[in-house]
């Protein structure tokens, strides 16, 4: 089954600017003759200057590992314009003809097939290299990595006695002042943490310059976030004295990286601290951020049988390197996931899935409001640095009010609807004015939905 969606997403996929422009140029019904549809693929006809016209397929197969893409124009540019526009189609819910692909495109998905099942029989290049270490080898490579992590955690020990002085001035001279702070006020303490190996730090630091222009309120939100980096400051500092379970979360929040082959070794190992999983997951939101070039992209999935949240992220630098997009909400999937060592909602790596499988959303979620609060102030208990949290809420109405949208629920209780939620309408309009299910991520103060369903409609919200 080929997941929803949205324009927006399909345009993050563009190599760039133009040929986003180009696709959207390209999503009109009547330039393409042929538009057809099967359960694992799309493809279509696109009639450009020549005689013979452009023929475009993408692939959402499992083995694709996220939409593949073919189309037999010249273009170097992955995905061409051709291939947006078609996929725009899609998101645009066109009609499609559903039946058995064309001879042009089987040949193309029996050629993926066959080149994945001659890479899955080759050893990978890591075990291979692993087989030829010597045990000296081995050892020498673990000394050394050793005395990396004593040098680091030596220069995150002096970036903690600046940051511990930096707050204490701060809460010392009071609040007043900082709405008429510069940015290098804050831009020169994160530097600090930079240099001293912290970026965890560094990236709540920089955060903390645009609390005091948030609105009304900001003097709390601004000692909330001063204290969540005095308690890491301090949870540093005790690290032994910590449960191992907490003290992965310190070094996580500080920036230690969490490397994916050292999690499937610990896997492997029998790690008591990497929980694994086997579920039916439901993938039940998507968001992308971008800054300085690099995308991160935060995945959530629920697992139907464990009602455990998890939370997939991946990566990509500059306009050419593609997101993972193998995992696409709506979709739902029986698999493995193993767990980042940590408190809270964690961390995941899926590590196999299976083909999509029908599943049912009923008696998700909380439906009255003051549960789910109580949920998020329960996970805040194991980890008190937790920025967002996957609620999910059902038999839920959308209200408008004060120009604002809230939910309802059947105590007539209101949660707030972050103002970055532009579909309020057209949900609306979905729902037909009647109860509804809603996830998405609460940061404390506004809930931001991800997606909404019924009993026969899921829809994805652009985030």
């Amino acid at each position: 089954m080929i997941a929803t969606w949205t324009a927006k997403q399909v345009l993050a996929l563009s190599p760039d600017a133009g040929s986003a422009k180009r696709g959207q140029a390209l999503a009109i019904v009547s330039k393409w003759p042929v538009l057809g549809r099967s359960q694992r693929a799309v493809w279509g006809e696109c009639q450009g200057s020549g005689k013979k016209p452009y023929r475009t397929a993408i692939d959402f197969g499992e083995a694709a590992g996220g939409p593949a893409f073919r189309c037999s124009c010249p273009s170097r540019k992955f995905p061409c314009k051709h291939s947006l526009g078609l996929f725009l189609l899609l998101a645009q819910q066109v009609k499609f003809v559903e039946g058995t692909p064309p001879e042009w495109v089987t040949d193309w998905l029996d050629k993926r097939e066959k080149t994945r099942e001659k890479a899955a029989e080759k050893v990978p290049l890591s075990q291979a290299s692993a087989a030829t270490v010597s045990p000296q080898q081995a050892q020498q490579a673990q000394k050394s990595q050793t005395q990396r992590l004593e040098k680091r955690a030596l220069k995150v020990a002096d970036g903690l006695v600046d940051l511990d002085r930096w707050l204490c001035d701060i809460v010392q001279r009071g609040l007043a002042d900082l709405p008429s702070q510069p940015y290098s006020f804050w831009d020169q303490a994160a530097a600090r943490l930079v240099d001293a190996q912290a970026p965890g730090l560094a990236k709540r630091v920089k955060e903390l310059a645009g609390i005091p222009h948030s609105g009304k309120g900001w003097p709390e939100r601004m000692l909330k976030a001063l204290g969540q980096l005095y308690l890491l400051v301090q949870g540093y500092r005790q690290l032994a004295d910590l449960p191992p379970m907490m003290r992965a979360e310190v070094l996580k929040q500080i920036g230690f990286p969490q490397n994916k082959d050292d999690l499937q070794r610990r896997a492997d190992d029998s790690d008591p601290l990497v929980l694994s999983v086997i579920d039916t997951w439901q993938v039940f939101g998507q968001v992308v951020t971008e800054e300085d070039s690099l995308k991160t992209q935060r995945v959530w999935l629920w697992g139907m049988k464990s009602q455990k949240a998890s939370l997939v992220l991946s990566f990509a630098y500059g306009k050419r390197q593609p997101l993972d997009m193998s995992l696409l909400p709506g979709a739902c999937f029986e698999g493995r996931l193993i767990f980042y060592p940590g408190t809270g909602v964690q961390r995941a790596l899926v590590i196999s899935k299976a083909a999509a499988v029908n599943s049912t959303k009923d008696g998700m979620g909380c439906v009255r409001i003051e549960d789910a609060i109580a949920q998020y102030a329960q996970s805040l208990t194991e980890n008190p640095w937790q920025i967002l949290f996957p609620l999910i809420l059902r038999q839920i109405l959308l209200r408008y009010q004060a120009c604002s949208w809230f939910l309802q629920d059947q105590d007539n209780r209101l949660l707030p609807v972050s103002s970055t939620f532009q579909q309020g309408w057209e949900v609306l309009a979905m729902s037909g004015g009647r109860p509804l299910s809603v996830f998405g991520e609460w940061d404390g103060q506004y809930l931001r939905p991800l997606s909404v369903w019924s009993e026969k409609t899921f829809m994805t919200l652009e985030a």
